[in-house]
């Protein structure tokens, strides 16, 4: 018999398909889940031994610095090494968790302890990845600090563009060596490192033959590399402003930013408005970590760094090791720009950064001799050092040496995991330091305790600078008497105060993204607020503005109106009064960049007590009109009463409006328009039920608007409502 539509079997054998379906669907999408979860919990796990293997001292800082910080820049062998020991092991497990799914589906009992097994175990790995970088960068200790205010850091910073700072007749050159990675630890333990072998013999005598500020102790001195300043941006940028670079993850695309902490004063800014020409030269790409943003932004500084060479013919098109090119070729082309800098009439800064000490084990080039065998680290720091003396040298042999100061010092301690791991806790490890041929000598012999902050009074210092006060943001001039800031508080207590928020450190962000917001405008002509946006610069695209505005103690009535463009950047927000019925009180106001990522940053919020009511005039300023208002009593019977005005003869009359509100707050005024009757006479009826019958007397203010938006008071009673 054949099977018909409305035939049960058929219906069932529909029913079975369609559930037999959706479980594949199902199946199909858990299989996928289950591959997603044991190769992500692989990726987790070998991100977070990659990450802790390949940093020492990691912080909290530095991550939230560089998380939204461009690749561009990146040494692209450590892209590599995280691909090969992170993305290929989870993209392995994938491959073989997809075939064992194919071999084990018709063996129902391993496929069944698989499925069971690998989701727990992938759960428990991701966990413990996750409690494990927690604890080790004590992600804790941070969250809890960028929830607590310290006066730390506006209590101690001196603002430099507050301070007179005097340059000598002749103005002295400056050449500042930055050296990767290079600290004091390297040195024997004779000369003040930590070493039984010393790796960088040439660096050590020059710090002990110059100025390190260890008094009249013949060891090594150098500064601390405090919270904020632990990494190579974060310490060129210390040495130089005096500040740490500290920034909440939201504020951090330093790479789409118009200004680098724009509200600040900087030893570039000190040295171009002295008339310096100054250049930064470096073997990498400057736009990584915010480089080149910091040092064109803060002193003019020219760019020659890896991009250059290769655009300008120092190197083949398609040259590239380690980070761009090696310190060899460093020293040469730094030769040639103070040859040149030294031809010009002007004061020169040359800031230089190497970068072969890099971690992890820096890179071998020609001129590494291998003494120390396989110990790959101590053959590039004992190249360091011999190319950086050699290059010193060859400075004193120059013609503009005499009037040249050098500086030269580490960037932060070294991030190589394993290079420093027998160094004793005891030990305090501290950057290289060294000032060479300064025309002033520290006026005190004792030892000195400092961090890199300090490097930024004693840099213009050691020019032959007078500093009013001997201070300059955090730091002090090392030769002063002055006490630094872990003279002051001793390093524990600094690295506190450093950690904690800070109410100058979020007026400075603040300046990163900005925007000028006007103040609330009223305009009584034409019964509106306004406000202007201008100025704006924002690490993201800007797409429009809105405001949302409410009247106090009434929140939950909130309208939004979206800004109008002037020009490029400029936008205008009006808000009619009319929307709310032209209550009195105080307008809220906050006022919204909208981004094209459809989010949306609040920029201000605004307060202003409105009246939008006019005040009485004489019945003389309305030409032709001597107007009568009458209001009736109230009719209980019906729940109403009239209200009237005759004799409103103006010309340019657009309305004739009355407010009603029975509260004394007028939170529940309420407007009504009078109909004419076409000879000059005006009538409404006002219901109790549009106040919930409140009993009152209910205050009635009757107004003319005339065609210019003026509201002209006509006149004014009270009625009895019970």
């Amino acid at each position: 018999m054949r099977e018909t539509a409305g035939d049960p079997k058929t219906c069932y054998k529909e029913q079975t398909g369609a559930v037999s379906g959706i479980r594949k669907i199902l199946g199909v999408i858990g299989k996928i889940l289950f591959v997603l979860l044991g190769a992500g919990a692989v990726f987790i796990f070998r991100s977070v031994a990659w990450v802790l293997k390949t940093w020492s001292d990691l912080s909290m800082e530095e991550i939230v610095f560089h998380l939204n910080m461009p690749l561009e820049g990146t040494n692209s062998g450590m892209i590599r090494d995280f691909a090969i020991y992170c993305v290929l092991p989870a993209a392995a497990v994938a491959v073989i968790f997809i075939v064992l799914l194919l071999v084990l589906r018709k063996r129902r009992k391993p496929r069944r302890v698989f499925l069971s097994v690998v989701p727990g175990v992938s759960v428990a790995a991701i966990a413990f990845s996750l409690v494990h970088i927690w604890t080790t960068l004590d992600v804790s200790a941070y969250v809890k600090n960028q929830n607590t205010y310290s006066s730390f850091i506006d209590d101690n910073y001196v603002d430099p563009a507050s301070v007179s700072i005097t340059f000598p007749e002749q103005k002295r050159n400056l050449i500042y060596i930055y050296l990767e990675s290079m600290e004091n630890t390297y040195a024997d333990q004779t000369s003040g490192g930590a070493f039984e072998q010393n790796v960088i013999p040439e660096l050590t005598e020059i710090s002990l033959n110059n100025e390190n500020f260890s008094g009249e102790e013949a060891v090594l001195n150098g500064g601390v590399s405090l919270t904020g300043t632990t990494w190579t941006m974060g310490a060129m940028f210390a040495q130089t402003s005096g500040l740490p670079l500290l920034i909440p993850i939201e504020k951090n695309s330093m790479n789409t930013q118009e200004n680098f902490f724009p509200g600040i004063t900087t030893l570039g800014d000190v040295l171009e408005d002295a008339g310096y020409r100054q250049e930064l030269v470096i073997g990498s790409d400057a736009v990584f970590g915010g480089r080149q943003l910091y040092f064109e932004q803060h002193g003019n500084y020219e760019i020659y760094d890896y991009n250059y060479s290769k655009s300008n013919g120092e190197i083949p098109e398609d040259y590239y090791v380690w980070w761009g090119y090696e310190d060899q070729r460093l020293f040469e082309n730094a030769k040639k720009r103070l040859n040149e800098l030294a031809d010009s009439e002007q004061p020169f800064n040359l800031t230089m950064l190497t970068v072969d000490t890099h971690f992890e084990d820096g890179y071998v080039c020609p001129l590494c001799t291998g003494e120390y065998g396989d110990d790959q680290y101590s053959n590039v720091m004992a190249c360091s050092s011999r190319q950086v003396a050699e290059f010193i040298q060859w400075i004193q042999e120059q013609p503009f040496y005499e009037n040249t100061t050098i500086i030269v010092s580490g960037d932060h301690l070294t991030m190589d995991v394993d290079y420093c791991e027998n160094v004793s806790d005891d030990y305090e490890r501290k950057v290289y330091t060294a000032y060479i041929n300064a025309p002033v000598t520290p006026e005190t012999d004792v030892y000195r305790e400092y961090s890199t902050f300090d490097a930024f009074p004693t840099t213009l210092a050691s020019l032959g600078c007078s500093i009013q006060g001997d201070r300059l943001g955090l730091g002090v001039n090392l030769f002063s008497e002055e006490q630094t800031l872990i003279e002051q508080y001793g390093v524990e207590q600094s690295e506190q105060g450093l950690a904690q928020k800070s109410r100058l450190m979020e007026e400075l962000i603040a300046s990163i993204n900005k925007a000028d917001v006007s103040s609330i405008n009223y305009e009584a002509a034409e019964q509106t607020l306004s406000l202007q946006v201008e100025n704006i610069q924002w690490d993201q695209e800007v797409s429009g503005i809105k405001c949302e505005v409410w009247i106090e103690n009434n929140e939950q009535d909130v309208r939004t109106y979206t800004g109008t463009m002037k020009n490029a950047g400029e936008y205008q927000v009006v808000i009619p009064l009319e929307d709310f019925e032209y209550k009195t009180g105080q307008y809220c106001v906050d006022t919204y960049l909208l981004l094209n990522d459809n989010g949306y940053e609040l920029i201000k919020s605004d307060r202003m007590e409105v009246n939008p009511t006019a005040t009485a005039v004489p019945e003389s300023e309305i030409a032709g009109s001597s107007p009568e208002v009458y209001i009736d009593p109230y009719d209980y019977q019906t729940g109403r009463f009239l209200v009237q005005v005759n004799n409103v003869f103006a010309e340019n009359i657009v309305a004739v409006n009355c407010a009603v509100w029975a509260e004394e707050d007028q939170s529940d005024l309420k407007w009504f328009e009078l109909a004419g009757n076409g000879a000059n006479n005006y009538s409404t009826e006002i219901y109790a039920v549009d106040f919930g019958f409140k009993t009152a007397d209910y205050n009635v203010h009757v107004y003319m608007i005339d065609s210019s938006g003026n509201m002209i008071l006509l006149g004014a009673g009270q009625v009895n409502v019970s």
